[in-house]
């Protein structure tokens, strides 16, 4: 009896271990194929037909198309209109299509609304979890905007895309006239403090694994971080959702949850401090437009607000996915950074929007 309970616990262990090296395994590198070319302002690019639950969500002014930021690296680019150069930058788990309804409300005879995907999300290039380090995204995305040879842009970044985009546009920091922050964070660690319990589980090596990707889909449980459950119905949730889960490469949304500092040690402290220091020497016009309601970065807001003392802010009883639920408060602030731009430019002087 002992022998065979010594034998069956043996053989739970050898399960146990070959399940936490199939679930935690890294992933590989999944690089999508496009068709045909597509030009813009910056040059001509490969051009990535969309499915069809993608194409039923925008219109036919859209051009979609595949930047090579590095070899078998590519980043998937949604553009809109002509005119000014907007560049948004969607983060963890969403992708460009995330800033559809702002695009709707701004004129697209006066912007180039410009929303990449991080790599990893959307239709981008799908890499192993252990290449989603910031230091990465920064270059990936610095090579993105270098690429389009843009010599000017408002800024406007939620999520990740607050210190990647701005990141990104530190290593090039003549691009940036003006910026509409959004829930993000964009200062380095001072201490050891989780952002969300959710986090603190995500960064647990085999529990985050099984709880992220093998028991709870990060992409069905958007809607609990709004202020109105209802701006992420299941189809909104597919738009993000279905690229990366049906891509083969699923390891993205926790690999950028566990990108976040937790601590002044953690890998992505540096980049941070330099993000933190970069937004110290700006002078452009700046508005911050915040969910309130957003569960995890909602008590952030005094802090980017000591980050931009002078910008105008706007308090929305939205969540975490603000682009969702007041696309109109954020397009009007586009349109008044975008004014004050042009006013400083007309003067030579710096522009205040408040």
């Amino acid at each position: 009896m002992k022998r065979k309970l010594l034998l069956g616990v043996g053989i739970l262990a050898i399960v146990l271990v070959i399940g936490a090296f199939f679930i935690t395994r890294d992933g590989e590198t999944i690089t999508p194929e496009g068709s045909g070319t597509v030009t813009v302002a910056g040059g001509t690019f490969e051009a990535f037909p969309l499915p069809d639950y993608v194409s039923a969500a925008i219109d036919s002014d859209y051009k979609s198309y595949l930047v090579e930021v590095e070899p078998g690296i590519k980043m998937h680019v949604l553009e809109v209109g002509e005119g000014y150069p907007v560049y948004l930058q969607h983060g963890n788990p969403t992708n460009g299509l995330l800033y559809r309804k702002v695009a709707a409300e701004l004129p697209r005879d006066r912007f180039r609304l410009i929303m990449p995907t991080l790599v990893g999300l959307g239709f981008s290039t799908k890499v192993p979890a252990s290449e989603h380090q910031l230091d990465n995204h920064l270059r990936w995305t610095g090579a993105l905007l270098d690429q389009l040879q843009l010599e000017e842009v408002i800024y406007v970044g939620q999520d990740w895309g607050g210190p990647v985009g701005m990141g990104a546009l530190a290593q090039s920091p003549e691009l940036l006239k003006g910026a509409v922050i959004m829930n993000t964070g964009l200062n380095a660690p001072r201490e050891q403090r989780d952002l969300s319990s959710a986090h603190a589980t995500a960064q647990t090596p085999i529990v985050g694994e099984l709880l992220f990707e093998r028991v709870v889909s990060i992409f069905d449980r958007l809607a609990d971080a709004q202020g109105d459950p209802a701006s992420i119905p299941p189809d909104v949730s597919a738009l993000y959702g279905r690229p990366v889960t049906e891509s083969g490469n699923f390891k993205a949304p926790l690999a950028m949850m566990r990108m976040v500092p937790d601590s002044p040690d953690h890998p992505s402290a540096n980049e941070m401090q330099m993000i933190e220091d970069y937004i110290g020497t700006l002078d452009v016009p700046v508005e911050i437009v915040w969910g309130t309601k957003d569960p995890i970065l909602g008590p952030g807001l005094e802090t980017m607000k000591a980050n931009f003392p002078t910008a105008r802010v706007t308090e929305t009883e939205a969540g975490h996915f603000l682009q969702e639920e007041v696309p109109g408060d954020i397009a009007a602030a586009v349109m008044r950074v975008y004014e004050a731009v042009e006013a400083s430019e007309g003067s030579d002087e710096p522009a205040n929007p408040n």
